[in-house]
């Protein structure tokens, strides 16, 4: 492999980790008039028509493509349900309280003596819940094999909880009991390869599919396609085309693959230079590409704020009979509105209205998050006052958008409004808030953030403390950063050898820095007392 090669892989999987800790912007929809509001203040906005909750899902996270514009899942067999049914109040507490005993068996026990009705839907509810703490999930799991509520669902959640920790022995035992008892593991299978994608072991996420035939299920195109989408998701773009092209005689070459990979080069890391490689590649196979090719490559287009090609591949689309979809147009929107050319943005969605097309959430974020970007927050506002009015309701990305461009009063009332809309604020929020605050050299007003965050439910935890100290050291607030980090050590949250190694550094530069003001000032000092002297001396002269 030549250097630049390595260097290329090297720096984007630095990309990929910082990468899967931001929030990714997906959004919004309606038709547009941008004169036909006027907001009086930034709350009204979101009271236009109320919130209505039980339309807002909560994002399942991993199995929804990391593509701004695009709110598809990847399969059924990669989904996870989160529509859970409400818990018994103090069952969470139970497992916890049992789960301190001596033994698996006398947790057991005492399950089993509780009142607490077990059912499917609760069993379920309760794994969920409990997904963070897979030692608390699996004896939930195993409590409900006991009563015989432990269903399919139950099972496939329960692997990708185990798989999300990569406790994959286990999850394989339970799959080889599913299979003795004569239940479906395809779907245990599906989750496999993409946990172990995520886990990026890719080479066990490639036997996963190849071992699928001792589990009577033929690896066929379905499962092949999985696979790519699975590597492609978490970043294994390079292996997953690898793997595709040495396949090529069991798995011939088509659109579908290629669509695959063209959509992990264009939505997950947005490698203009990539993409096009592969648009040649397909036509050196000999393969024409499709709708969804196109709109892959426009989506690339516009995200990186190539407004020309962007345009251009929609002209040749059209003259190859492929009507622009909803996805192309909100690409073109998000562009458009990111080259300070709003008014033809809003043009194009009405134009999408007179083709039948209806605009979605993901067309208004896209002009919201970058009008934000620029400032433009008044005409942000009208966007949001269009969405609310089509019964619309902004999501957790809509309010991020927004805290990207609002000031520091206007946040407080932002972190207020996503509170009453049962959308937070939360850990993710709170980071992009103060990180904000810290790039405009505002500590001050940072830790007011942080002495708010009790107030909105949100606990301090070991992000929130090291992205707060390194904010301060960065605003050059030393004392308050080595006090913060004091504290987080003593409530347990794990410290950074780097920021502590940064903090004796700058501490010794500060003791440096002192000890040569006091040198100074005595130097000063004498000197004033030696020119005292010299002066005493010339005048004792004169009386002589």
């Amino acid at each position: 492999m030549s250097c630049a090669a390595i260097a290329r892989k090297l720096t984007r999987t630095t990309q990929l980790l910082n990468f899967q800790r931001q929030y990714l912007s997906r959004a919004v929809s309606r038709s547009f008039s941008s004169s036909s509001f006027h907001i009086v203040s930034f709350s009204s906005a979101f009271h236009r028509t109320g919130l209505a909750h039980s339309q807002i899902l909560s994002h399942v996270p991993y199995f929804v493509y990391y593509n701004r514009f695009s709110t598809k899942t990847i399969f059924e067999e990669f989904d996870i349900n989160n529509e859970v049914a409400p818990l018994e109040k103090g069952l969470i507490d139970l497992v916890r309280q049992v789960s301190e005993l001596e033994s698996e068996s006398d947790a057991m026990v005492s399950l089993e003596e509780s009142t607490f009705d077990l059912n499917n839907g609760s069993l379920y509810s309760l794994i969920w819940e409990l997904r963070d703490e897979w030692r608390l999930a699996f004896l939930a799991f195993k409590w409900g094999e006991r009563r015989g509520c432990d269903d399919q669902k139950a099972c496939d959640l329960m692997i990708w909880v185990l798989g999300n920790h990569q406790k994959f022995n286990i999850a394989w035992c339970l799959i080889r009991d599913m299979f003795h008892v004569s239940r479906d593991t395809r779907k245990a299978m599906f989750l496999m390869m993409d946990r172990y994608a995520a886990a990026n072991d890719t080479s066990q996420a490639i036997r996963t599919f190849d071992i699928m035939d001792k589990f009577k299920h033929v690896p066929d195109d379905e499962a092949f396609q999985g696979l790519l989408h699975a590597l492609c998701r978490h970043g294994h773009i390079e292996k997953a085309e690898e793997f595709m092209l040495a396949s090529k005689k069991l798995f011939p070459l088509d659109v579908e693959g290629f669509n695959v990979i063209l959509n992990g080069w264009c939505n997950v890391w947005t490698d203009v230079t990539e993409a096009k490689r592969i648009w040649r590649e397909m036509g050196n196979y000999c393969i024409t590409p499709n709708e969804d090719s196109y709109s892959h490559m426009i989506s690339c287009f516009s995200k990186a704020g190539n407004l020309f090609d962007s345009l251009r591949l929609c002209d040749e689309m059209k003259k190859r009979g492929f009507a622009p979809g909803v996805d192309v147009y909100n690409s073109l929107v998000y562009v458009l509105t990111c080259e300070n050319c709003f008014g033809e943005a809003v043009k194009l969605v009405e134009k999408m209205k007179e083709e039948g097309l209806k605009p979605d959430l993901v067309t208004y974020n896209a002009m919201i998050r970058p009008l934000c970007e620029q400032g433009k927050v008044e005409e942000a506002r009208d966007v949001l006052a269009t969405m609310i009015s089509e019964k619309l309701s902004p999501t957790v990305d809509t309010f991020h958008a927004f805290l990207e461009g609002v000031s520091f009063d206007q946040t407080l009332e932002v972190l207020e409004q996503m509170k009453v809309s049962c959308l937070g604020p939360k850990e993710d929020t709170f980071l992009l808030v103060l990180g904000r605050l810290f790039k405009k050299k505002q500590p001050e007003n940072a830790l007011k953030i942080w002495a708010e965050m009790g107030r909105f439910e949100v606990a301090a935890n070991g992000a929130l403390y090291l992205a707060t100290v390194q904010g301060l050291l960065t605003c050059g607030w030393l004392e308050k950063a080595r006090e913060m980090y004091l504290d987080m050590e003593a409530k347990g949250f794990h410290g950074s050898p780097k920021l502590q190694k940064l903090l004796k550094e700058q501490k010794l530069k500060g003791v440096r820095k002192s000890k040569r003001k006091d040198l100074q000032k005595v130097g000063s000092r004498g000197g004033y007392r030696g020119q005292r002297s010299v002066y005493k001396n010339v005048s004792d002269r004169g009386k002589t």
